[in-house]
């Protein structure tokens, strides 16, 4: 099987460096021109099956690369992005130490109060992965996030963490992941 990720194109959110998580924000014309240039590069290349996570830029996402309608992109919560709880919508450089520590140094420091954290992401990506393995499919898309992708990543790349936090994901990267024989290899980006 041969599993694509990607983050989700460009949202306003994400062009006014503001935390995203939860909030059901639509792609802006900038992310629609990035999935659109990312179909473009792949071709006509199918999917035998096409995922999101439940949040429209996720699900816009996945129905532009994988060439298919919305009504058709399986939607999962387990691959929905990280709660940031109370730093839902805060600027970036203006989160506070614990929450900046934390988004750069996982590793180091603990989640703040309210705040998914990566034990949470990595259980709930190892759950859908494992179950999407168990899939008889040859190539599978997944559209998410930035924040689940480095869990999801980390299961794929078969971290000892159970993620991959940096390089942070950009909008619509898209890496090709072979699962086989109980195995993962990443086989390239595109």
């Amino acid at each position: 099987m041969l599993i694509y990720l990607t983050r989700h194109g460009q949202t306003r959110l994400n062009r006014q460096k503001l935390m995203q998580g939860l909030s059901d924000e639509p792609l802006n014309e900038t992310g629609i021109s990035q999935a659109e240039a990312v179909r473009r590069r792949i071709g006509d290349l199918s999917f035998d099956a096409v995922y999101a996570s439940p949040l429209s830029r996720a699900v816009r996402t996945a129905s532009i690369i994988g060439g298919v309608p919305e009504e058709v992109v399986i939607r999962d919560r387990r691959i929905i992005e990280t709660d940031f709880g109370p730093y839902e919508q805060r600027n970036y450089a203006l989160l506070g130490p614990a929450m900046t520590l934390y988004w750069a140094l996982p590793e180091l420091f603990p989640a703040p109060k309210g705040v998914e954290s990566t034990a949470s992401m990595v259980k709930r990506s190892r759950e859908f992965l494992q179950e999407l393995e168990q899939k008889d499919y040859e190539r599978v898309l997944v559209a998410c996030h930035g924040g689940i992708i480095r869990s999801l990543r980390g299961y794929l790349e078969d971290c000892p963490r159970g993620y991959r936090w940096r390089p942070k994901p950009k909008n619509c990267e898209l890496r090709v992941y072979e699962y086989k024989n109980g195995s993962h290899r990443f086989v390239e980006a595109l």
